[in-house]
């Protein structure tokens, strides 16, 4: 009988260790093997904003990030009091985020990037000057309704999401390359990919 080994490993981080890093220290032209950027996490996030008392916006938000993750959310709770939009310090949750590292992040990249970007409409790609400073990047997701997980029934509640990329090696350009070979599509510039 022959025995046949699983590989459990998620199939970008694989494609990173095997590839990617040693491509992108070509093409970057860096010395050093550590200079490559690499992805550290994803936090997923949805803000709660003036849904903040209700209670089905709150659980309909919660049961996405859940979902789409597979990770339990943690509550954000409000850092200042603000009296005119009656949130009290420590008290109030204004949002619901998730922090996705590992096989789980890779996991996630892979789906979002294959599967849910795909199926946003009129999509021609992200933006390509979401960067910060840091080389990290940021995409908003209008509607939750892209993300295959969900039902239809657990799309009647819309929200919006952001993902936060965070990646190593302090430049946007050095993040750009990295993500374009994890496979994510960047709009050309014109607004067509």
């Amino acid at each position: 009988m022959v025995k046949t080994t699983i590989s459990t490993t998620p199939r970008l981080k694989a494609l990173y260790k095997e590839k990617i890093v040693g491509e992108l220290q070509a093409e970057l032209k860096l010395a050093n093997i550590h200079q490559v950027p690499k992805l550290e996490k994803i936090v997923v996030s949805v803000g709660i904003g003036k849904n903040k008392d209700d209670k089905r916006y709150y659980e309909a938000v919660r049961n996405t990030i859940t979902k789409i993750t597979g990770q339990h959310p943690v509550d954000r709770l409000a850092k200042k009091s603000i009296a005119t939009f009656k949130i009290r310090a420590g008290l109030n949750r204004v949002g619901i985020s998730v922090t996705l590292r590992g096989s789980r992040m890779y996991e996630f990249l892979d789906r979002f990037v294959n599967v849910s970007l795909p199926r946003v409409r009129d999509f021609h790609g992200v933006n390509p000057k979401a960067f910060d400073k840091s080389g990290n990047f940021n995409v908003g997701i209008v509607e939750q309704s892209i993300f295959p997980e969900l039902t239809f029934e657990e799309t009647q509640i819309l929200h919006g999401l952001q993902v936060t990329f965070v990646i190593s090696g302090g430049q946007s350009a050095y993040s750009r390359a990295l993500l374009e070979k994890f496979g994510v599509p960047f709009e050309k510039q014109g607004g067509k990919r």
